[in-house]
């Protein structure tokens, strides 16, 4: 029977979020695994099934073999014999995988319907191809401080945008402005109708917009955003609300039109969208004034009226929704080039600098191209109605060398022309195979039509590249410097690879909204570049690790490992260290490096190499003295000693583990179970004190239903009471209901966690320096606010628990916060929890996650149960349910027992099938 999927290997997900989104050019990947490695770690290569099927499918992508089997999971060719088809087939079906999908970019999603605004002349299908297609260039977007948990680049930064922020136009500083031969009389000014847009409608004065509402301009001199600010007031309305803005290019040449020339602008709404976040059209007519000044011969004048009727007639057919993405990703650069300025030499800052120097187009062309998943592209393809020229703008970024255009087939490497064989389409690959008067059988698919090309092309090297080139004609990709800073840039700005420049755009939806807080900043993330190019460094070698268990590449897997082991040659640092932030040993090579030797202890473990195992477990238990992970280490290091019969010394790193103050949790329950297991007579003859506690019973509920498959390996699913399909959870609601009138929610730890961010929402976000809410999953949270946790948590154990609750609600509804799921539980169901759960319950699970949230936000109950007695009283109950072939995990155990002593009442459902 073969071992679990190599997706299921422990620590693969999480090294999948510390890596995020793959780099398409790893700049030290051929030093890190040429180099030779400085570790004495001694890993065999052991080639298995699994590999020589891989090394027989590379020898026949060299030739189509006679009688050859396309795997029908990932469409490698294979050997026609049955021991290997199975072994293939039995690891592609492991991975859970079928054929892999493009992965569409946000540039092609539509996240939410578009309004049809029929006075517009653009066409609205195109809003839905916008990275970013909210409608504000001057939204207060929440702050942010080390990342985007709250926004702060957006507030601080938006002035920046262009060109880093404008001062108020004067007319007294405007120079050299050209004469114009062509007159501009009061007719051409007074009585002529301008359309343009609201922006930022959404965080205005909530008004209630309707057709034909009358409006009119007004300057915001005193806007933190933008001098050049003008408002657009509702007149209708007596207390004149705010609409909005005017997009920002447009305030810039019409702020000096009424600030200096006196000129008032009044309007009307023309058309009504259907959403907040869309822009709303307005047309404005410019009226004379009483105290307006002359203009007829005023150059000034002239060039500021053409610059706004230019803008206007710009927008019609790139609204401001359509390019909002490009001021996004000035401010992310601007905030970087703010703050870690030091980490970048002078031609890095001095390249992404240049950035802004770039026309419109070649700034749009390069976002769209980044975020796209690529690497190369058609230039006769690249088309988006924001980039006017599309040619000149490739030819603007080639020349500052944030693109790399291949047009002539000199240039082509191999790994080019395999890459861009791909954007042949599978008719012009079978046309360059007849041509080349190569095997083409119609049954093949794309990428078998590439290997084949790929492995002739030692023979037609002078052909291939130019018959590839006529076909797609100029080709175009992102430069890999550029690549290479941007992502550095992106993880200095967001410190996580799970987000990117798309987190912009869920902020800009109103999909997302972070919470502001103050956050005192004293520390650097990287005190020093070294420390920044280690970091890049070691999630590149993570990245090739991942790389190559999708590829299952023995021999890559253990190379990386290798690598790990290496960098692990000294003690790290305490974590617990005053000199640095609890929370910032994360963004350390060291800490990557860790990341990578577990998922290879998990890799080693699979293939039965204990050994090597227990050798990387005590290497990782040496240089992290104080780490939360230490407790399953031991319990893994404990487990393979077991599997090499080493009973003994299995035993003594489980008593040593229990001695441990960084083991807690489920690893110190699964620790105390296996020393009273392993530490019978003759090896121990005295009980342990814990053996009472541990030993506890568990009390069990036994219900029994109509299965609907017992399969091994599936989710066990059953009939319901009311004859409906369901699973063991809603079985278990449903038994409840009936026989004790119990209501609840299936939500395992959701709506604990909920219960306790609403309840401790205060806390959370309170001014701690370097910290807030950073430190959450660290021991310093509850150490440095513990006199103002233990105020707060004397309130809830008093009974005012419900009315925190309440108001947290309604002061942060939709706020983005750990752990708290506003959608999956209603108001109602939390307050209903909270009061039948009572005061000291309550208070005591809040004060165990504040204390230690990383080891008990996992492993809850999946049910909470309640039932009032009157209005005011009711009782709880937590049950863990499991089905047939299930059993309890140690940290399920460890949490039952902790509701236990904390006075809960909490149980097993045990659910069986009907005999």
């Amino acid at each position: 029977m073969r071992g679990p999927s190599l997706k299921m290997l422990k620590g693969r997900e999480s090294l999948i979020r510390l890596v995020g989104k793959r780099r398409r050019f790893l700049p030290n990947r051929h030093s890190l695994l040429s180099a030779p490695t400085q570790s004495s770690l001694n890993l065999d290569i052991v080639v298995s099934v699994d590999e020589q099927s891989s090394s027989n499918q590379q020898g026949e992508d060299n030739g189509v073999v006679e009688g050859s089997v396309t795997c029908p999971v990932c469409g490698v060719k294979l050997s026609p014999q049955n021991s290997l088809i199975n072994s293939h087939l039995d690891e592609c079906l492991s991975r859970g995988t079928k054929r892999k999908l493009t992965q569409r970019t946000l540039l092609e999603l539509n996240f939410c319907p578009v309004s049809k605004i029929q006075t517009c002349s653009y066409d609205s299908k195109e809003l839905g191809k916008d990275l970013f297609p909210a409608a504000h260039d001057e939204s207060p977007v929440q702050d942010v401080s080390w990342g985007l948990s709250n926004l702060t680049a957006v507030e601080e930064c938006q002035n920046q945008v262009d060109n880093l922020s404008r001062n108020p136009i004067n007319k007294d500083e405007i120079s050299d402005v050209p004469d114009f031969d062509v007159a501009i009389t009061q007719d051409d000014i007074y009585g002529v109708t301008l359309e343009t847009f609201i922006v930022g409608h959404r965080f205005g004065d909530e008004t209630e917009l309707y057709l034909g509402a009358r409006i009119h301009l007004s300057r915001d001199p005193d806007n933190v955003k933008d001098p050049n600010a003008i408002k657009v007031v509702h007149s209708d309305s007596g207390c004149l609300k705010v609409l909005g803005f005017l997009p920002r290019k447009l305030a810039e040449y019409l702020s000096p039109l009424i600030d200096q020339y006196c000129l008032n602008f009044e309007g009307c709404v023309t058309s009504v969208p259907k959403h907040s976040i869309d822009v709303v059209p307005i047309q404005i007519v410019c009226h004379k004034t009483s105290d307006a000044n002359d203009f007829n011969d005023d150059n000034v004048f002239k060039c500021l009226w053409r610059n706004a009727q230019q803008v206007i007639e710009s927008t019609k057919s790139c609204p401001p929704c359509v390019i909002k993405y490009q001021d996004n990703f000035c401010v992310f650069i601007c905030e970087v080039l703010r703050n870690s300025s030091h980490l970048l030499t002078d031609d890095e800052k001095n390249f992404i600098e240049s950035f802004f120097s770039m026309s419109d187009d070649s700034q749009r062309l390069f976002v769209r191209l980044y975020t796209r998943k690529g690497p190369w592209f058609r230039l006769s393809t690249i088309s988006y109605p924001e980039v006017l020229d599309p040619q000149e703008a490739v030819k603007e970024l080639s020349e500052t060398g944030y693109t790399y255009c291949f047009n002539v087939t000199n240039n082509l490497s191999d790994d080019d022309i395999k890459e861009i064989l791909d954007l042949l389409t599978v008719s012009e690959l079978r046309e360059i195979l007849c041509i080349l008067k190569q095997s083409c059988n119609r049954g093949l698919r794309k990428q078998d039509l590439i290997a084949s090309l790929i492995s002739h092309k030692e023979d037609l090297c002078p052909l291939l590249p130019s018959m590839v080139l006529h076909r797609t004609g100029s080709c175009v990709r992102i430069s890999s410097n550029a690549e290479s800073l941007i992502w550095c840039a992106e993880r200095l700005f967001f410190l996580n690879g799970e987000q990117d420049l798309s987190a912009f755009l869920l902020v800009d939806l109103g999909i997302v909204k972070y919470p502001t807080y103050k956050c005192i900043v004293s520390q650097q993330i990287f005190s020093s570049r070294d420390d920044l190019l280690g970091y890049e460094v070691a999630i590149e070698v993570a990245q090739i690790g991942d790389e190559a268990l999708d590829e299952n590449n023995t021999r890559l897997v253990l190379k990386c490992i290798k690598i790990a082991d290496s960098h692990l040659s000294n003690p790290v640092k305490s974590l617990t260290s005053e000199a640095m932030a609890p929370f910032l040993a994360r963004f350390s090579a060291t800490f990557v490096y860790s990341k990578v030797v577990l998922l290879g202890i998990s890799f080693l473990e699979r293939e039965r190499r204990y050994s090597d195992a227990i050798y990387l477990l005590k290497r990782l238990l040496n240089c992290f003295a104080q780490d939360r992970r230490r407790g399953y280490w031991m319990l893994r290091l404990s487990i393979d000693l077991e599997h090499m019969g080493y009973l003994n010394e299995s035993l003594l790193v489980a008593e040593k583990g229990l001695i441990d103050e960084w083991v807690r949790a489920g690893s110190r329950v699964a620790l105390q179970r296996r020393v009273l297991r392993l530490g019978k007579p003759p090896r121990r003859w005295k009980a342990p004190s814990f053996a009472e506690s541990v030993k506890r019973k568990i009390m069990e509920v036994n219900v029994q239903g109509r299965p609907l498959n017992c399969a091994i390996g599936m989710k066990s699913r059953f009939y319901g009471e009311d004859g409906e399909q369901c699973g063991v959870e809603q079985l278990a609601l449903q038994y409840y209901a009936e026989e004790g009138g119990w209501q609840g929610v299936h939500s395992e730890s959701g709506i604990w966690l909920t219960i306790f961010g609403l309840l401790m929402w205060d806390i959370i976000f309170s001014s701690v320096p370097d910290t807030a809410p950073l430190d959450l999953e660290t021991d310093s949270f509850y150490l440095v606010r513990k006199i103002h946790i233990e105020s707060h948590l004397q309130k809830i154990h008093d009974g005012m628990a419900e009315e925190i609750l309440i108001s947290s609600w309604e002061l942060h509804e939709g706020t983005a916060c750990r752990g708290v799921n506003w959608r999956r539980h209603s108001l109602h169901e939390l307050r209903a929890a909270v009061t039948c759960i009572g005061g000291p319950c309550v208070a005591a699970f809040c004060r165990h996650l504040a204390q230690d949230y990383r080891s008990w936000s996992s492993g809850m109950p999946y049910l909470l149960l309640w039932r009032f007695h009157g209005k005011y009283r009711g009782e709880a109950k937590l049950v863990e349910v499991k089905g047939p072939r299930d059993k309890l995990s140690e940290q399920q155990r460890a949490w039952l027992l902790l509701l236990m002593d904390c006075g809960f009442n909490a149980e097993v459902c045990k659910v069986s099938p009907v005999v």
